[in-house]
């Protein structure tokens, strides 16, 4: 995929009017974060689109990354304050899932994702988690889609394999 510029100058990797998952992020910072759920889209041959926009010094880019998205399911990545997930919860009725990124301050980007106000729902997940993300995404597009919950159904044997291969390694080298 090639990045482009939109008219907004939000960096889409795939149009995000033709996506199924939109991914945004604060910071370019939070990039390992967004590459961990990328993996898992790609695997699970998902289309997405990405965006960097910030809460609080681009909050227009935000409203615009969501508005013209044609995500089913948003993914928010964001550390510090973690305001981002929030915001875009804020834009869309469609399910925002937040994923907080470590910082100097252990849990505070954790604690801002999950303590909304009433109105404003955001699913988060584990710290650093962009893959559970994604996998959560993927569940919630799987409840009106038979292909996506078939790649998770893959998905799952794979890693099912994968820990029955390790329990055979250790237990050889016992």
């Amino acid at each position: 995929m090639t990045e482009n510029e939109s008219a907004s100058g939000t960096a889409h990797l795939v149009p995000s009017e033709k996506c199924t998952v939109h991914i945004i992020m604060g910071s370019k910072s939070d990039l390992p974060v967004a590459r961990k759920a990328i993996g898992i889209l790609e695997e699970l041959e998902l289309d997405y689109g990405i965006s960097v926009a910030s809460a609080h010094r681009t909050p227009d880019l935000v409203e615009d990354a969501v508005k013209r998205s044609g995500a089913s399911v948003f993914i928010a990545i964001a550390g510090l304050s973690a305001a981002l997930p929030g915001v875009v919860a804020s834009h869309t009725r469609k399910p925002v899932i937040g994923v907080p990124v470590s910082g100097k301050v252990p849990f505070d980007s954790l604690l801002s994702i999950v303590q909304m106000p009433p109105g404003v729902p955001v699913g988060s997940v584990g710290v650093d988690r962009g893959d559970n993300a994604a996998l959560l995404a993927a569940r919630i597009l799987a409840l009106n889609d038979d292909a996506c919950l078939s790649a998770l159904d893959r998905y799952t044997i794979r890693m099912r394999e994968k820990v029955l291969a390790s329990a055979e390694e250790v237990i050889g080298d016992i």
